[in-house]
């Protein structure tokens, strides 16, 4: 944290008063708010050197372009820290959550969609003009190799996980076939490969590209599939057709459009994400036995079978196996699960009470700000309510638990009415100043104790840590 503010007071040539991690959604990487007098600049802390180098390399190609990314404005001697401009707290997955929740869109959130895809052929195209690929971590272009791990990543991870039968050799014969034909159209443009609403900031109405140090030389394809195809975006096929033609709009300012020929390839490139898609919720729910991953897997498959409308006569083994798993009923009893659902939410009274997207309105909100506050010591600031040093303090002082014990009685009794009625969502949420320790810590405690009294389905969403988890 010094040698970020040591960054932080040589740009801007006064010292840094206030500090906060942010979210890192993830990544290994730190992130920091840091502020001193009106100025305020996120500090990153790496744990990859040449990682580290694509993004300030990458960053500074782009912004020399007039392409929307967080400028870097200075980095460590070592290569292992920089700063970087602050763009706010406009991130684009947040900003349609209602829509996401719900599955209908606002028109200022279909506007914002809209805005990014309109965008994005501008740093895969201008992005590219002189770019040195060399930069780019792992590997400068999209490859054979890596199409191979993906698809072997869901045949191992998620195909065999399912106990479905099926030829290996026949399906890797289809496999091949696939990986050549989306090896066909390369072209000399970068891939930013993340492209999702989580790593879009939105300021003063305009979309920024953030997270694209994973970048390579790529086809265009790819970064249309994984926004507009998301899996649980739910987005629409209104809203989807709508995204694909505002960015075909703006893709021919940059070259000519054959858009029968563009859907073709769009296609290709859908079903190799979501089977890459696919691979990543089995390792993550069947082998690192995470279960809120598996309840995402219906949300793929809904892509899947809507694709599969129109079969792929060029891989008719894997259109086949595909057909199969689509209708698996073990997928099936996922969605039909009709229990009674409690969202637990954490806040900071900053941003506003969450809103119930359910419909049903009402539920619990408990306000932690009597606690006492971690957040006013330095120490605990680089800390959250999920981290042990927050825990101790907040146990230790014991003043939580008192609250709790208060908060315990109502919720159980508000459960098992509900449950009794057949109501399918109840609410409660937690907040305090920041919506970082006090709030999470409560939010924790309460999902865990009505996970060991009740049969319920239990989400969990520490919504300023951009934190969401299914017990």
């Amino acid at each position: 944290m010094e040698k970020l503010k040591d960054l932080f007071e040589s740009y801007t040539g006064q010292r840094a008063t206030e500090t906060e991690e942010l979210t890192s959604s993830g990544s290994n990487r730190r992130y920091f708010r840091l502020k001193g007098g009106n100025i305020s600049i996120i500090g990153v802390v790496g744990t990859n050197k040449e990682e580290n180098n694509a993004f300030i390399k990458l960053s500074r190609h782009f912004t020399g372009k007039g392409i929307n990314v967080p400028r870097v404005l200075a980095v460590s001697s070592d290569g292992m820290r920089y700063i970087q401009e602050d763009l706010g707290d406009g991130q684009l997955y947040k900003l349609v959550t209602q829509g996401r929740e719900s599955g209908e869109y606002s028109s200022a959130e279909r506007g914002l969609l809209l805005r990014a895809m309109e965008e994005l052929p501008k740093i895969q195209f201008k992005g590219a003009e002189g770019l040195d690929w060399s930069v780019c971590y792992p590997e400068p272009a999209f490859s054979e190799r890596m199409i191979m791990f993906d698809l072997n990543y869901f045949k191992y991870c998620f195909l065999k996980a399912t106990g479905l039968d099926f030829n290996e050799v026949t399906l890797q014969e289809d496999f091949e076939r696939l990986r050549d034909d989306l090896m066909s159209d390369m072209g000399q443009t970068f891939m930013c490969r993340d492209f999702q609403a989580r790593n879009v900031m939105v300021k003063d109405g305009e979309p920024y590209f953030i997270d694209f140090q994973g970048g390579r030389r790529g086809p265009i394809y790819y970064d249309v599939a994984s926004f507009v195809f998301q899996a649980r975006a739910r987005y629409p096929e209104s809203l989807r057709k709508e995204m694909i033609q505002t960015y075909l709009a703006s893709l021919k300012g940059y070259m000519p459009v054959d858009e029968e020929v563009f859907q073709d390839k769009l296609r290709l490139f859908v079903l190799f994400r979501s089977l890459q898609v696919l691979g990543a919720y089995g390792f993550r729910g069947y082998f690192e036995k995470k279960p809120h991953f598996l309840a995402s897997v219906p949300f793929a498959l809904g892509n899947l079978r809507k694709l599969l409308q129109k079969p792929f006569t060029a891989y008719p083994y894997l259109n086949q196996i595909l057909t199969k798993l689509t209708t698996m009923s073990q997928f099936n009893s996922i969605v039909e699960d009709k229990r009674l659902e409690v969202r637990i939410f954490s806040f900071s009274y900053k941003k506003g009470i969450p809103a119930d997207t359910s419909g049903n309105g009402g539920g619990y909100v408990f306000d932690c700000r009597a606690i006492n506050n971690p957040g006013k010591y330095e120490y605990y600031r680089q800390f959250t309510g999920l981290d042990a040093e927050v825990i101790k303090f907040l146990e230790d002082d014991g003043e939580v638990m008192r609250f709790l014990d208060n908060v315990y009685p109502l919720v159980d009794a508000h459960v098992k009415r509900f449950m009794e009625r057949k109501f399918t969502h109840l609410q409660v949420s937690f907040g305090c100043t920041g919506g970082q320790h006090r709030s999470v810590y409560c939010a924790e405690s309460l999902a865990r104790h009505l996970s060991d009294k009740f049969d319920i389905k239990i989400t969990v969403s520490h919504r300023e840590l951009d934190i969401e988890k299914i017990l």
